[in-house]
């Protein structure tokens, strides 16, 4: 694991590009505190930099930039590709010869050997590269098929740069710390920032499964064109092979076909030469990826994780009881609120974007814990996108079918009755309820009747997606000028013919609404939420993290099976549950889907009060410039109140504050 950087520089704007990349490479020393290197071509005006977390090959014959044996491709690499060995021994049977064992160096020969579109195609693993080839001038960049690691690119003035993290940019000499008002409102929407958007206008994320190719020999002129895209991978071609060659067998075979696929990702996963460890929750995912490790090594894995007072949100007991079954060498800890609220005033400094996800917190204290052992951890990222595990999945099915075939009058008119009556009246209601029945309702009630209000009123199954994923339902109304810039979005996407060609891509699929759903995640919310989450947390402290649910031929395989053998009787993620019944009693697992959240809104009414006043004050936001004072006000109040439970768009603009500040004070952001 490792942070890149690198430039073009076809005008020579730059005086000392040296120490521009040098400048870029020590903003990300925390994802590679091992090594560093930079490389400039002056008389191409290229330039590549790196930093390096040593994880296979820890000799000097890793570091990078690294150059190809004849001397035509240097690269830098973030990540790992797995399949390494197997492309390696492939190469040498063809004649290549290696000097050490990095896979990086067979990248390399594989480039020159097969061309960097094959080659990208046969990497397995999680990667974000960029490629010089000095004999056709042209620079590509590359990403994972699933987008684990982080890519941005963009012209800061007469200049073309790209990043691991936007913290790299600012080396450039005509880099100014903007905010882009499109970006802003995505996040006020989803709590991140959703891609190819970044938050700074001139820059985009490169999607994931792509290459970016930019010719070199065209920008003498001082044209700034940017790299042409090019998917190898993509989720829906996923999805329509699938669907083309579905999964025959019977239930118990899908399990056993789900272990012949899985048992391999962990395996290849668990290669390191360095210490490696786990994450475990002690829910479905996490606890199989350790089950499938300890029946892979001959010695105990190690496992950690942190608990919390609040008992709702403390899952470490049901980890402790998974790990003393598989007999692992678990590592608890457990956290004080004052413990978990110190982390807060360093969000800014550890994630790139604003980001809001609130869950956060606890992934950077459990990636903390784990890096004082290990250098690499494995994680469950990636079941209940692929699986069927989040509530929406099933919910919003039963929800579809229901509200779909009635009037639209009568549906937005039932939403405006639920609207009616304030979330704390609907609270109070439920708590009378609860009293009389004897039972235990889930909390936040109201806002949970005001959700469905919005989810009645979907013309489609995106627009029920977006209501279940959304935090805000008018995100636009909060920024200044967000109106406008909503417009201007709406117009020219009904002037792209790429938009029509993507909703005829999306309604020739034809999905089952939990599918459809199951494929939004799969695309949008863990590429911009939970793998963003994973990735700046792990890497602030060096820590690698491993995905292999992730793998893209486990990706590929749940795509075969039908909804009925992901989703069986009203419940998500049957064949993982089956599979790990084989290693861990139903007993120690079966249990309502808990999260890895953190009791926000507890915090924001009591000891996170005066940070977030002060960040939300008339007077701070009438300084950022970026948000409307009335209606944040109004929700602040109001929360403060107790006539509403927004805390969720509270804790992204509170986020986006301290994050703006820190963005545009200059101050490093480093972890």
């Amino acid at each position: 694991m490792c942070g890149i950087a690198g430039l073009l520089d076809p005008t020579a704007r730059l005086a000392d590009p040296e120490a521009v990349l040098n400048a870029m490479q020590r903003c990300l020393s925390h994802r590679g505190p091992d090594d560093s290197g930079v490389w400039f071509d002056r008389s191409q005006r290229v330039g590549l930099a790196h930093r390096r977390l040593a994880i296979v090959d820890l000799s000097p014959l890793g570091h990078q930039p690294m150059s190809s044996a004849s001397g035509r491709f240097t690269i830098v690499f973030n990540g790992e590709i797995y399949n390494f060995p197997t492309l390696r021994a492939e190469l040498e049977s063809s004649g290549a010869r290696f000097r050490g064992h990095s896979d990086t160096e067979v990248m390399l020969a594989a480039f020159e050997r097969w061309g960097i579109v094959e080659s990208t195609g046969r990497f397995a693993g999680m990667f974000a590269f960029a490629l010089w080839d000095r004999e056709t001038r042209a620079l590509t960049l590359g990403r994972d098929r699933v987008g684990k690691k982080p890519l941005s690119f963009g012209w800061i003035g007469p200049v073309f740069a790209f990043a691991s993290e936007l913290g790299s940019f600012r080396a450039l000499p005509d880099f100014t710390p903007e905010v882009d008002r499109a970006a802003l409102i995505g996040y006020l929407r989803h709590s991140c920032v959703p891609g190819p958007l970044s938050i700074h206008p001139a820059l985009r994320k490169l999607p994931p499964g792509c290459l970016a190719a930019l010719d070199g020999a065209d920008l003498a002129s001082g044209a700034r064109p940017l790299p042409v895209e090019t998917a190898y991978w993509s989720a829906r071609a996923a999805v329509s092979a699938g669907r083309r060659a579905p999964f025959a067998g019977s239930p118990e075979q899908a399990v056993d076909a789900l272990d012949a696929v899985l048992g391999p990702a962990v395996a290849e996963r668990m290669v390191a030469d360095v210490p490696l460890g786990a994450f475990l929750s002690g829910g479905i995912d996490s606890s199989l990826v350790v089950a499938l490790m300890q029946a892979q090594s001959s010695r105990p894995v190690r496992t950690f994780t942190i608990g919390f007072e609040e008992a709702n949100f403390n899952e470490a007991t049901h980890a402790r009881a998974v790990a003393a079954h598989l007999g692992t060498e678990h590592t608890e800890l457990a956290l004080t609120p004052g413990a978990a609220l110190d982390v807060v005033p360093r969000l800014s400094t550890i994630f790139d974007e604003p980001f809001a996800d609130s869950s956060q917190i606890p992934t950077f204290l459990v990636s903390s814990l784990a890096r004082q052992h290990v250098t690499v951890a494995l994680s469950g990222d990636g079941g209940d996108e692929l699986f069927g595990g989040y509530n929406r999945h099933r919910f919003g099915d039963q929800l579809w079918r229901w509200a779909a075939p009635l009037p639209r009058a009568a549906r937005r008119g039932t939403a405006s009755l639920l609207r009616a009556v304030r979330p704390s009246t609907w609270d109070r209601a439920a708590g009378i309820i609860a009293t009389l029945s004897q039972r235990r309702l889930p909390p936040a009630v109201g806002a949970k009747v005001h959700k469905l209000a919005t989810l009645l009123c979907a013309q489609s199954i995106g627009e029920l997606y977006q209501g279940f994923v959304s935090i805000h339902d008018d995100p636009a109304s909060l920024v200044v000028g967000g109106a406008a810039t909503t417009r201007s979005l709406e117009e020219s996407h009904a002037r792209t013919d790429e938009r029509a060609l993507e909703a005829r891509a999306r309604e020739s699929l034809m999905l089952e609404a939990p599918l459809e759903m199951m494929l939004l995640d799969l695309e949008r919310y863990l590429v911009d939420d939970i793998l963003v989450k994973v990735d700046r947390a792990s890497m602030a402290v060096s820590l690698e993290a491993r995905a292999p649910l992730l793998d893209h031929r486990v990706v590929e395989f749940a795509w075969t099976l039908p909804r009925t053998l992901r989703i069986r009787n009203g419940v998500g993620k049957w064949p993982l549950r089956e599979l790990l019944s084989r290693h861990v009693p139903r007993a120690l697992f079966e249990r309502p889907k808990q999260g890895f959240g953190v009791p926000m809104a507890k915090w924001l009414a009591g000891p996170l009060r005066p940070w977030a006043e002060a960040l939300l004050s008339e007077t701070a936001l009438r300084q950022d410039g970026m948000l409307e004072i009335a209606p944040v006000r109004k929700l602040w109040s109001e929360f403060l109140a107790g006539r509403t439970d927004r805390w969720e768009i509270l804790w992204a603009l509170a986020c986006y504050r301290q994050w703006a500040d820190a963005w545009r004070s200059g101050v490093p952001r480093t972890p």
